[in-house]
């Protein structure tokens, strides 16, 4: 699969996004009931298996499983930094970007051959 190599980053950064809302979201809405939030997140989280699923299935053929979960956990990082930030308005502090730039780093040396 030739297109599989730039698919599986873009179907991970869009899983991501439902997952991010699906396990954060609700921080902004303290009010509601726990069950009630609980049901809310398992539907988006459906969404984000919908293409997590799909995209490591893909990504396997050209990634390692290691290589893909590298991938994942820098792609999780960029999309909470987002998230934290423009959704929950809590900006990142330089300890927190510092401990993923550290991730990065780790992620990265899982792509070395």
């Amino acid at each position: 699969m030739p297109y599989a190599r730039l698919l599986t980053p873009l179907l991970l950064v869009c899983s991501n996004v439902f997952m991010t809302f699906a396990w954060y979201g609700h921080l902004k809405y303290r009010s509601v009931a726990l069950p009630k939030v609980i049901l809310i997140s398992w539907g988006i989280a459906f969404f984000e298996y919908l293409l997590m699923v799909p995209a490591n299935r893909m990504g396997s053929t050209v990634y390692s499983a290691p290589q893909l979960k590298g991938l994942q956990e820098v792609i999780t990082l960029l999309v909470f930094a987002g998230f934290s930030t423009l959704y929950l308005g809590q900006a990142l502090k330089w300890n927190h970007w510092a401990g993923f730039g550290l991730i990065l780093v780790a992620a990265w040396l899982i792509f070395l051959e």
